[in-house]
């Protein structure tokens, strides 16, 4: 028999020696396999975890969502009405020229504001004085032969008491008295407009207000009825007026008021509604609807002491129709829009909340009027609601 090894039995000792070897990295792969998965499992199972399940698991440590609320409190709210409106001034004057000659001054400087009466410009004057002069002249000699034909009826009156000469002369004498009369009345009617035109050489100001830039300059001839004519203009800043759009269906309510004999106050705020301008008066109300647009005009009018009303501004305009005293008040942010309506969320004592409908009214600034649903002294949450649903549990690190 040979001494030689079976070649089978070899075999398996090799192998038995490469699995001793091995095994220790095939354990430690499959712990790996075995950690990733619970991981894995572990990560799905709180993907898919229900958003409501602080609330069913009845509100423990983890479940609790902080939110910001506010008190419901009673107090007056406004109710008004928004409109986009235009600033137009009661007065804007364009000063023209109304007698042609060349401009020997201007006054004024501009963009200032000028009084009634202050002198703008001044046009040479030296043509219109010479035929002042002249119209006075004539005048003056149709005046004395006036007195002349009249100092001859006299005498021609006397001689036919006397029958010295015949009447027809006396009579044809009367008939020279009036026309020296008529001519008298022209003269002083040439008189006349010639101080008129006299005095439009010198152009003050016909109103109060702010003068804009200047349109000619010394120097220049300008033409009365022409191009050349126009020398500034002049707006009235005070007061001033503004010119808004209302929807028919809102005007009953301010004619109501109107007819009750109500000031209704208008506030006018600059383009992005946060700084308030001015406050003035409902003035007028147009007399009839824009048919295209189904708006009707409404004027406003107001001090404008600051100055801060600047002819055709766009201003955000807020007219104030009436006052809900003593109304339910509570912050714009805590009311919620749903497919059922608005609703608010109610914290109670327990610290859950209860979504509570509310039926909201008029707005006045960041809180509107809670007509039922809302109690004073209730406590809504005005951050933080999306995250909540009836009955969750929450903790108020800020209450405002």
């Amino acid at each position: 028999m040979s001494d030689a090894p079976s070649p089978r039995l070899s075999g398996s000792g090799n192998a038995q020696r490469i699995w001793r070897r091995r095994w220790p990295y095939a354990a430690l792969a499959l712990l790996v396999l075995i950690g990733a998965g619970a991981w894995l499992l572990q990560r799905s199972a709180q993907s898919n975890a229900p958003a409501g399940g602080s609330a069913a698991r009845g509100g423990r440590g983890a479940d609790v969502i902080p939110v910001a609320v506010a008190t419901v409190v009673k107090q007056d709210i406004r109710v008004t009405q928004n409109a986009l409106g235009t600033v137009t001034p009661l007065a804007t004057v364009t000063v023209q020229a109304q007698v042609s000659g060349q401009l020997v001054q201007v006054a004024y400087v501009e963009g200032q504001y000028v009084r009634k009466g202050d002198l703008l410009v001044q046009i040479d004057p030296r043509p219109y004085e010479a035929t002042l002069a002249q119209a006075e002249g004539q005048l003056a000699k149709d005046k004395a032969a006036l007195e002349e034909a009249r100092m001859d009826l006299v005498r021609y009156e006397d001689l036919v008491q006397k029958k010295s000469i015949m009447r027809q002369q006396a009579e044809d004498q009367k008939w020279i008295v009036q026309q020296n009369e008529g001519a008298v009345r022209v003269d002083q009617a040439q008189v006349d407009m010639a101080r008129i035109n006299l005095g439009y050489c010198r152009i003050v100001s016909p109103i109060d207000g702010r003068i804009g830039l200047r349109l000619v300059d010394p120097g220049n001839i300008v033409q009365a009825g022409s191009g050349t004519a126009n020398l500034a203009v002049i707006t009235r800043m005070q007061p001033m007026t503004v010119v808004f759009a209302l929807a028919e269906d809102d005007l009953p309510a301010v004619l109501e008021r109107q007819h009750a004999g109500a000031k209704l106050q208008v506030q006018a705020f600059d383009r992005s509604g946060s700084h308030l301008l001015d406050t003035g008066t409902l003035l007028a109300i147009d007399s009839q609807i824009n048919t295209s647009t189904g708006t009707v005009n409404l004027k406003a009018q107001f001090p404008n002491a600051a100055g801060n009303l600047f002819p055709n501004q766009f201003v955000n305009v807020v007219l104030r129709v009436d006052v809900l005293a003593d109304a339910i008040a509570a912050p714009s942010a805590a009311i919620q829009r749903g497919s059922k309506g608005t609703f608010a969320y109610v914290v109670k004592a327990d610290k859950t909340v209860a979504m509570t409908p509310v039926k909201v009214g008029p707005t006045d600034g960041t809180v509107v009027a809670a007509l039922s649903g809302l109690q004073v002294g209730d406590r809504v949450v005005v951050d933080g609601a999306d995250k909540l649903r009836d009955g969750t549990t929450v903790s108020l690190p800020a209450e405002k």
